[in-house]
């Protein structure tokens, strides 16, 4: 049988066949590249004669962490269909959104999403479901069973789509990042070169696999080596810390946002803890407090600090380990294929250690938006540099700090929240005459949001009352947890509201 040049499970599973490639925490189930290739068949079988995917279909995936997840990524990419993770945080309005924009054919879903995905098919009008188990019965176990014959692979070439991946934007409504077989490769490479992962890695995934930094930072990049995958079906610190802790897993590499760090340092077995076997231990998501790190390194422990965006790959920008506590605040220095390069808002090059705009350019750098196509030249610079929206500065040394975000979106547990979509949310209750929305510091989760609130004369609205309508509309991390009742909110001369003036304390 013929491998296509970027199957890297059917690659492995020739080369390696009884190499471990997955091991799934929550249902002990472990495989080998050789049984991972089979079932990866078996699913794409599954979804071309059972679901009635095809070339260039989406294949949405609701689901928590799980070894399944991975496989259906692969599935797509043998019949050509387009992976769809969708994040299960959201509320229905947000999931019915992404479904209208990307139109799936089918719907994966964890047996725990039964009410929220069937509710996202009838709105969406999506034309297949069925749902999966961590192994247990369920449709795809099912399917996978009954899976008879083969499938012959889809050409594929290193331009095509494998994932759409949805992220915020500062309208409010989230952008489908376009991810092709290109960016996920260089990323696996760039990774590979600057977190030394191998054929025996070992990474524990744990942050959410419908977000980049659970899917692409390090488990492709893992999967593209040969190496095997730990996954955490959901984070728990102490839980985590025991996992890390154990030697007999033989993990050498992890991932996490700020917080999942800061929550783990409070458990009463951290200070004895030995996790010497770590190679990397990454952090992203949002800047790393200074005594995080500090608290890390005395234990010999070098959180590796990076950037990155859904759109860039991630990896965009890394730190070495040894250099977490000499350099805190930076994240780093670009891989080898990465441009970089800081503009004022003329789009000139800044000099050295002034602050402007990040642009990128590089292979790992999403091609643009689905559906938004027409929107090309308001992402891109004419000669292709992609803006990032966030605001950097350049040492003399050569590395960079990101100091600032250009758009109002803040950072709440390693998820990013842009505020104009809770504004509008906000906005729909009677009695409300504006808002703004803002990111107060937060010991725990590095940020929460804050509602400064006007209302209408004669209202009585409470902030547990436009809290609670939050909660019906939005994903929790992007609730605010805080209302501030105000006569008037600040504006400049052409009436945008000054959020700088806004309380934060």
């Amino acid at each position: 049988m013929s491998i296509p040049a970027n199957d890297w499970i059917a690659h492995h599973a020739r080369y390696s066949p009884a190499q471990e490639a997955a091991h799934d925490l929550a249902s002990g189930r472990r495989f080998t590249y050789a049984q991972f290739h089979a079932r990866i068949d078996r699913a794409a079988v599954y979804l071309r004669d059972g679901m009635g995917v095809v070339d260039g279909d989406r294949v949405a995936v609701l689901c928590q962490n799980d070894t399944d997840v991975f496989e259906l990524q692969f599935a797509c990419r043998r019949i050509g269909a387009i992976f769809l993770p969708l994040n299960w945080r959201l509320a229905v309005p947000e999931l019915q959104y992404i479904c209208d924009d990307a139109t799936p054919k089918a719907i994966l879903h964890g047996i725990e999403f039964v009410e929220v995905a069937a509710e996202v098919q009838r709105l969406a009008g999506v034309p297949r479901i069925a749902t999966m188990n961590n192994g247990g019965d369920s449709d795809y176990e099912t399917g996978l069973a009954a899976a008879k014959g083969t499938v012959r692979p889809v050409a594929r070439n290193l331009n095509d789509i494998w994932t759409v991946m949805y992220t915020s934007g500062t309208t409010g409504r989230p952008k489908g990042a376009k991810i092709t077989y290109q960016m996920t490769v260089f990323n696996a490479i760039q990774c590979a070169m600057t977190v030394e992962i191998t054929s025996r890695s070992k990474n524990l995934v744990f942050l959410p696999t419908f977000h980049t930094g659970g899917l692409n930072v390090y488990a492709n990049p893992v999967f593209h080596t040969g190496g095997c995958n730990v996954v955490l079906r959901s984070f728990d610190p102490a839980y985590f810390l025991d996992i890390l802790s154990d030697k007999a897993l033989h993990l050498t590499h992890a991932l996490g946002v700020p917080t999942n760090f800061l929550m783990m340092a409070q458990e009463p077995g951290f200070a004895s803890a030995d996790l010497s076997h770590l190679v990397s231990l990454g952090v992203g998501g949002a800047a790393a407090p200074l005594k995080l790190i500090e608290d890390y390194g005395a234990k010999n422990i070098m959180l590796q600090q990076g950037w990155g965006m859904t759109e860039t790959g991630p990896l965009g920008l890394i730190l070495a380990g040894a250099q977490a506590v000499s350099r805190v605040g930076s994240s780093g220095l670009p891989p080898m294929y990465v441009s970089l390069k800081i503009c004022d808002e003329a789009g000139d090059e800044v000099t050295l250690g002034k602050t402007g705009e990040l642009l990128i350019k590089a292979p790992t750098v999403t091609p643009g938006y689905w559906n938004r196509e027409d929107e090309h030249d308001t992402f891109f610079t004419p000669d292709g540099w992609f803006h990032t929206g966030d605001a950097a500065r350049q040492d003399a040394d050569g590395y960079y700090y990101i100091v600032d975000r250009t758009k109002d979106m803040f950072i709440s547990g390693g998820e990013n929240v842009y505020p104009v979509e809770v504004e509008n949310v906000i906005f729909q209750i009677d009695g409300v005459l504006e808002n703004a929305v803002i990111g107060v510091p937060d010991e725990k989760w590095g940020e929460i949001g804050r509602a400064c609130v006007v209302l209408k004369p004669g209202s009585n609205l409470t902030e547990d009352a436009i809290i609670e309508h939050c909660q019906g509309q939005l994903a929790r991390y992007k609730v605010p947890k805080q209302v501030r009742f105000m006569d008037e909110l600040p504006h400049n001369a052409t009436g945008k509201v000054l959020k700088h003036e806004l309380p934060r304390d």
